[in-house]
């Protein structure tokens, strides 16, 4: 095992994936920068101390523009020492390839060969000869590099906080691992901790310094994993982040935070509030604030994101007062608001609510309702039994102290965090959420039975069933656009309406995806939100038409396909995922999902940098019939209004109005 400093990862892994796929460059150099100036014997030692030996341009990247001019655009030209002694003298080169000698006692920065294995789903070597060692705080922890950045996985952020209280932020002494992520919250199927608070860190960029300068500080961006508030976990394959750090030249960090019962459950006692899993996540953004800067992100560029679930924590987070000042950006994708199932992901139960639906039940099936002490009783219960109890707590509640508002009021009636927002939904995310319907319900009698309370007329008018050749396949297609439209579409774009006719945030970008590549292990209503199978596709046609469902997105912003061992489906889905990715962290990066031309020129990314000349900027929402706009994130991408999918007139029949946020209490 090796201490790392002052060095960053320059990779070009994602050159050597795409090779095939239609990219213009085939260059598969890699290199780690060791920031220090020194002398060339000694960085012959810093090398060989990381495995690695000083690096020696290929034949086939003299041939080609130097892969090293993103150092220039970030003001780190050189010169380098490099490896190739000529009898006395060694060899340097600046990042823009030009190539010398020089006296060996000087004091230069250096490039070292960076042959550490690539991770996958299947596959990591943390052996001790990829190791490395952060200081941070009163800690040592280590991690391991591969070939796209140095991962930090298992890093505790809370000691296991005794059940149904607060939890702490960590700060540990001495050596730890963090090796290996570290358990998952209890959720059902006995899986999983209570000792399960962790987070996990990829990083393209470890300081010299205890202090390193502001300027040279990565944006972080702090995911929070979907899963209902029931399941789920940080250390998700889809959400690897070797492609952020290594691409998007950002820090990423996953988190887990306690969920269901264990996680969310209040009482009318006083003192159980509920919201424990949101405190958690508070908790986490906390430990990064203190600890990220060792790791290489800047915390004052923290951009917290999440899908579902996740989503609504991002929301809830913007109207915390306890989590205000701990991000400066925000990014909830798919989050729910509406009616059935997703109306209190963005409406909170007030305690006594939760109690009489969520609490008593539970207290009933354990025994616990007249107990003295009902919360000491339930400490007391197997954390699994709670975990599959037929009813379980996954709402967020008016608790005084992290929720002090029944929603996040985007009109400006209420605490709300005043920083930028990227925020969207899948075209088809509703499908997901409702079952399929029978040969013989037409779409009334299915949406019935699927507990959406809209009349024929509005069916008729606003929804009608398209006639193709499989009447069922219709009735479902009708029903997910009411699903989509009552769960997320509408108050999604209500949202951000009202937020930015009030000014309660200083921007919105707003998306629809209208592509999607549907997660391996979650597949809703298979096979309708997987692009269907042809000949000259045998992994599916995305050009067809099929439903882009609920987590589609994915893959694409963590550019994780290939880490979970999937394959492109045609020339354009890896050309999609870069763009996605290159435009998150872009947002991470500037506020604004619009990548600059010049860092992606820098950085050699020629598909998107030719998708951005294509499609045009991303224009953000602007207090005006004309301003309600969003970006259709297909390939190519293009600016669309808010009812390119569906009209205003949808949403007002269905009681969602553009104005709903300000106009209900």
């Amino acid at each position: 095992m090796i201490s790392m400093v002052g060095v960053s990862l320059h990779s070009l892994y994602w050159y050597w994936l795409t090779r095939w796929l239609g990219n213009m460059s085939s260059r598969t150099d890699a290199v780690i920068v060791l920031s220090t100036p020194m002398s060339e014997t000694q960085a012959q030692v810093e090398c060989a101390a990381l495995g690695e030996s000083l690096w020696y341009p290929s034949e086939e990247h003299l041939r080609q523009d130097s892969f090293l001019q993103y150092l220039t655009y970030e003001g780190m030209n050189g010169p380098y020492w490099i490896g190739g002694r000529q009898g006395p003298s060694c060899k340097d080169m600046t990042a823009s390839g030009m190539m010398g000698l020089r006296h060996c006692p000087n004091l230069m920065p250096a490039l070292c060969t960076q042959t550490a294995p690539l991770s996958n789903l299947t596959y990591a070597d943390n052996s001790t000869k990829w190791q490395t060692q952060v200081s941070t705080g009163e800690q040592w922890i280590t991690g391991f590099r591969d070939r796209n950045s140095f991962r930090f996985e298992g890093i505790r952020y809370a000691p296991q906080p005794e059940r149904f209280t607060y939890s702490q932020v960590y700060n540990g002494t001495g050596n730890s691992t963090a090796l290996r992520f570290g358990s998952q919250c209890v959720q059902a199927g006995e899986v999983g901790s209570e000792d399960c608070l962790f987070l996990n860190v990829w990083t393209p960029y470890l300081p010299a310094s205890s202090k390193p300068s502001p300027k040279k500080l990565k944006p972080v961006m702090f995911w929070i994993h979907g899963g209902a508030f029931t399941g789920g976990t940080g250390a998700d394959p889809t959400f690897d982040g070797g492609a952020i750090a290594s691409r998007g030249d950002a820090v990423l960090v996953t988190i887990n935070y306690r969920l269901t019962t264990l996680g969310f459950l209040a009482l009318n006692d006083g003192v159980t509030k509920g919201n424990f899993g949101l405190a958690d996540q508070i908790t986490a953004l906390k430990w990064v604030h203190e600890h990220i800067r060792d790791f290489g992100g800047d915390p004052t560029r923290i951009t917290i994101f999440g899908q579902s679930a996740g989503a609504a924590s991002v929301r809830a987070l913007l109207a915390s007062p306890k989590a205000m000042g701990l991000f400066a950006a925000a990014i909830p994708q798919s989050n729910l608001a509406g009616s059935n199932y997703a109306t209190t992901y963005s409406q909170y139960y007030n305690i006594s609510t939760e109690v009489a639906l969520v609490a008593n039940p539970i207290l009933n099936a354990t025994g616990c309702l007249d107990a003295s002490s009902q919360v000491e009783c339930l400490r007391g219960i197997n954390p699994y039994f709670l975990a599959n109890l037929t009813t379980v707590a996954r709402f967020l509640v008016v608790d005084g102290t992290y929720l002090v508002t029944d929603e996040l009021e985007v009109s400006g009636r209420g605490p709300a965090a005043h920083v930028p927002v990227l925020m969207g939904f899948m075209r088809d995310d509703g499908a997901a959420f409702i079952g399929y319907p029978l040969p013989s319900q037409n779409e009334s009698a299915f949406l019935a039975s699927q507990g959406f309370n809209v009349t024929s007329n509005v069916l008729t008018l606003d929804f009608p069933v398209p006639a193709g050749p499989n009447a069922t396949l219709d009735v479902f297609n009708a029903s997910a656009q009411v699903a989509t439209d009552s769960e997320f579409r509408c108050l999604d774009e209500a949202t951000a309406y009202s937020a930015i006719k009030h000014e309660v945030f200083p921007s919105v970008y707003f998306y629809e995806f209208n592509r999607s590549y549907q997660l391996s292990t979650y597949q809703p209503n298979a096979p309708v939100c997987d692009a269907p199978i042809t000949p000259s596709h045998p992994l599916g046609d995305p050009s067809a038409e099929y439903f882009k469902c609920h987590s589609g997105e994915l893959y694409y912003v963590f550019g994780s396909l290939l880490f979970n061992n999937l394959l492109p489906r045609d020339q354009l889905d890896i050309p999609m995922s870069q763009f996605t990715l290159d435009s998150w962290t872009a947002f991470a990066r500037t506020y604004d999902p619009n990548p600059s031309l010049a860092y992606l020129s820098a950085r050699g990314f020629t598909n998107t940098s030719a998708e951005v000349r294509r499609a045009g900027r991303w224009i953000p929402v602007s207090n005006s019939t004309e301003g309600l706009t969003l970006r259709l994130l297909q390939y190519p991408s293009v600016q669309e209004s808010f009812g390119v999918y569906g009209p205003q007139s949808q949403c007002v029949a269905l009681g969602f109005p553009l104005d709903y946020w300000e106009s209900h209490f």
